[in-house]
């Protein structure tokens, strides 16, 4: 085999592992978060912590249905005890997210959340499989139990 041969063979090799290890990865990464939420359109795996006088809820979103994932937003806002929103943030998610790609957020509420208190989660997103410009855009909600700690 000659000198060039190899090295071709060797950034296919490398390249198949680096494609592979992607999507690997990202379960391995997700598995680390103690909660889960999963619906068509996305996983989504987090913890809520308290720091110092605020609330920090991160994790990863992986996407499931769609070729491509834009403009992402995850919503969380802490609901009192009539159902009203208490405190609300946001993340962005920092690029697009292939289908099986994951992509990770960090909301920080400006209130300490209790355990058994609700945390009512918001995703948007444009989702597109490619071939129209815009893509579909998408939101979805679900409230979670703050387990304790």
């Amino acid at each position: 085999m000659g000198g060039i041969t190899r090295v071709v063979v060797l950034v296919v090799v490398l390249l198949a592992g680096c494609v592979s290890n992607r999507e690997a990865g990202g379960r391995y990464q997700m598995a680390q978060y103690p909660l889960h939420y999963r619906q068509f359109d996305v996983d989504i795996a987090y913890q809520v912590r308290n720091v110092g006088s605020q609330t920090l809820v991160d994790g990863m979103v992986r996407s499931l249905r769609y070729q491509y994932l834009d403009d992402g937003e995850v919503w969380v806002a802490a609901l009192g005890p009539s159902g009203k929103a208490e405190a609300r943030s946001v993340s962005y998610l920092p690029h697009e997210v292939r289908q099986g790609e994951v992509a990770s957020f960090s909301v920080q509420l400006p209130v300490q959340v209790a355990p058994g208190s609700t945390l009512r989660f918001t995703y948007k997103y444009r989702g597109s499989d490619g071939g129209d410009e815009k893509g579909e855009e998408r939101m979805q909600s679900f409230d979670a139990v703050v387990p304790s700690r």
